[in-house]
């Protein structure tokens, strides 16, 4: 049986346009990561998102039941932030003195917490304080995430 010239240019043609995969175990490595990132970083948005709605209900309601459970939001999302692996954002802080400080950014959403313990427990303050403070906390989150 003879097989014609153009079914043998066909099938050389059809073989040229198949992408070439590189290897199986990098490919499917690269996917499993790529994938595995993405889920990383939609669960991280999910609770910031989540994180944002309760610190709402503290600005709108100030009880401390919403207050706790904002802290425990908080504590969550950095606790994944740092065990998928984001680095803890460190930076030097010169003083008056000459002296050098290191400053975690962690740290400073600790105290940005305790800033809004006392200001919801303070019921002199302004809304407009408490706002502040969350809005605050939120953007510290925020920029150990991103």
């Amino acid at each position: 049986m003879k097989v014609s010239q153009d079914i043998r240019a066909q099938v050389e043609a059809s073989q040229q346009n198949k992408p070439k995969r590189p290897s199986s175990n990098s490919s499917f490595q690269g996917v499993v990561s790529q994938e595995t990132q993405k889920l990383k970083e939609g669960e991280l948005n999910r609770l910031l998102t989540d994180l944002t709605k309760q610190g709402e209900r503290v600005f709108k309601f100030r009880s401390f039941q919403d207050l706790g459970k904002y802290k425990r939001m908080v504590k969550q999302f950095v606790q994944e932030a740092v065990n998928y692996g984001l680095e803890l954002e460190q930076s030097r802080k010169w003083d008056l003195d000459g002296g050098n400080q290191t400053l975690t950014l962690v740290k400073q959403v600790d105290e940005k917490l305790v800033q809004l313990t006392n200001d919801v427990l303070d019921q002199e303050k302004n809304s407009i304080d408490v706002l502040d403070v969350i809005g605050e906390i939120k953007g510290m989150l925020m920029n150990l995430y991103a």
